[in-house]
């Protein structure tokens, strides 16, 4: 053989083996190098470190796992390990494995019509969420997941440019629903999904997390693939009070669970984030009139700021959301004594007004107060104390339309002749859906002259039915608990003829307060009955006579009442045989 030959294939050999080392080697640089890419990416979210391969391997080995409170999708909120987000397909992804949870299972009701809202704004199509499902495996054809280290709450903002919507709809909510899970603390991401842009009141959902929040233009910026290590999709619809129309006419909700309390406790976190809890309180009471400055014009609003001065001897200031910062406005009204605006958006920050002030909400022509109230069932809400009255302008003469305005701003001259005719010549809206009645954008849309004398005559007469400020007493809405020692003793004194005598001693809770007035329900229904017989009592005894028949085993619950109203919950039945 020849040597050279041999020699050559050797070396050939060599070359081949170093050269597939370096194009390895090469290969190995670059994963690592996309690696550190990705960990730079996550960081970038976070000062927490991540490790990027043991994240790599716990996705690929658990798969995503989700847990759900909530029966139905508009009272779930689901928590997440491990949810995936494609930037490209704009879907959140549940990946499969044979560790993966899903809590619940609803199959193909999963769609029906989806997992949950995304917004506190129940059953809204444009705010479910869902996902699509895959195999772990299909990772290894997927683009590097890039990991969010940070706990994240994934939610819809409904309409960030309007302030009703922005407290109603989207920072009481999210407030309480971090208050609902430890870890969405201080130190959690916001994520919002509905696309739009950072919007007119972003610094307000700044001040809910250290965090800067993301939005979902944001996500394709940090990478194709990105992975929530840990997150909790939804809102919690505890705190909100009002529904918009779309099913039905606006008005409060039919089941409002939230107080004056959960909304006052909000409104000093927020005072206090806006460095403005701690600023000095004006000793002089002060009305503060809240302009507008777009549409919907005061047009005698020097005149009216003079009279309501003169009028009430106090200090008048005017305030708007174009001239004032939030904070500033804010703190002011936290300390007034009166606040007066047309309906609109800016009478949310009623929220600040301290107890025992009054709202005063106005209404241009042909708008009917009774049919829009978010704001007085705002102030109706237990625990809120503000007083509420409204004021509506019913001579045409003093409105100012304008027909020839586009659509989303109260013109009509898009319709028909009849139609436009019938609209200028209506005397009141009729109650209508959302979001785009023509006639009821025409009417809200006007500025309107105050007619101050009958304003004035409302606001006196308002006062003069206003309680008396008083320092809100817990014992006013405090419940019973159960009473205690319950028992029954039976005497049987003829053929016909019984008597059951019932005994308790007092809630454990009623010794510690003061409450003005205290009773005692009792019913008493036969075994094997239907229906019972229902007696209130003053004392913890009493001994039944009337209807008792001997030989007979009777049910027996017995509850107390605290001012008439507060009713908490029955003692264990009891069962007293004669």
């Amino acid at each position: 053989m020849n040597i050279a030959a041999v020699f050559n294939a050797l070396l050939v050999s060599v070359l081949a083996a170093v050269l597939w080392k370096y194009v390895k080697l090469r290969e190995h640089v670059a994963v690592v190098e996309e690696e550190l890419i990705l960990t730079r990416q996550s960081q970038e979210l976070s000062q927490v470190r991540i490790d990027y391969h043991g994240a790599l391997q716990a996705l690929m080995g658990d798969g995503t796992r989700m847990v759900c409170t909530g029966r139905m999708h508009t009272d779930r909120i689901c928590r997440f390990n491990s949810l995936c987000y494609s930037t490209e397909a704009n879907e959140f992804i549940f990946f499969h494995s044979n560790a993966s949870i899903m809590l619940p299972s609803l199959g193909s009701r999963r769609f029906q019509p989806a997992l949950l809202d995304l917004s506190s704004v129940e059953d809204h199509n444009t705010q479910y969420f869902n996902f699509v499902e895959l195999p772990v495996a299909a990772l290894k054809f997927m683009p590097k997941p890039v990991f969010v280290p940070d706990v994240a709450l994934i939610t819809n903002r409904f309409n960030p440019d309007n302030l009703m919507h922005v407290f109603h709809d989207d920072l009481f909510p999210l407030y309480y629903t971090m208050q609902q899970f430890p870890d969405l603390d201080a130190e959690s991401r916001l994520v919002f999904m509905e696309g739009w842009n950072e919007g007119l009141h972003f610094d307000l959902y700044k001040l809910l997390s250290n965090k800067q929040p993301l939005l979902k233009q944001h996500l394709g910026t940090l990478g194709k693939l990105l992975c929530f290590t840990k997150s909790y999709v939804g809102l919690s619809k505890m705190t909100t009070w009002y529904q918009y129309g779309f099913v039905q006419p606006q008005g409060p909700k039919a089941n409002i669970l939230v107080s004056g309390n959960e909304i006052r406790q909000f409104t000093r976190f927020l005072l206090s984030k806006l460095n403005r809890s701690s600023e000095a309180i004006p000793t002089d009471e002060y009305i503060v009139i809240f302009s507008r400055t777009v549409n919907r014009l005061i047009l005698n609003e020097a005149e009216l700021i003079l009279a309501l001065a003169q009028e009430f001897n106090m200090k008048t200031v005017t305030v708007s959301l174009d001239d004032y910062s939030f904070g500033d406005i804010a703190h002011l009204i936290s300390n007034a004594s009166m606040l007066v605006s047309m309906h609109g958006a800016q009478l949310v920050t009623a929220v600040f007004l301290p107890p025992g002030a009054m709202v005063v909400e106005l209404f241009p022509y042909g708008v009917n107060p009774d049919h829009y109230t978010p704001y007085k069932t705002l102030t109706a809400l237990p625990g809120m104390d503000l007083h509420y009255v409204a004021w509506r302008n019913t001579k045409e003469e003093n409105t100012f339309t304008f027909p020839e305005r586009p659509w989303d701003q109260g013109g009509i001259s898009h319709l028909d002749k009849t139609e436009q005719e019938r609209i200028m010549k209506s005397q009141e809206v009729p109650r209508h859906l959302c979001c785009r009645n023509p006639e009821w954008l025409f009417r809200i849309y006007q500025d309107t002259i105050v007619d101050i004398p009958s304003l004035i005559d409302i606001i006196k007469k308002g006062i003069k039915s206003k309680p008396g400020r008083k320092k809100q007493k817990y014992t006013n809405s405090l419940y019973p608990g159960k009473v205690r020692d319950a028992k029954c003793e039976t005497s049987v004194q003829g053929a016909d003829e019984a008597k059951l005598s019932v005994s308790w001693q007092i809630p454990w809770n009623l010794k510690y307060l003061k409450v003005r007035e205290v009773k005692y329900e009792v019913w008493i229904q036969e075994q094997g009955e239907n229906t019972y017989m229902p007696y209130m009592l003053s004392h913890q005894n009493h001994t039944f006579s009337e209807n008792i028949k001997p030989f007979t085993t009777y049910l027996v619950w017995i509850r107390c009442i605290f001012n008439k109203t507060l009713l908490g919950p029955f003692a264990d039945v009891l069962m007293c045989s004669t």
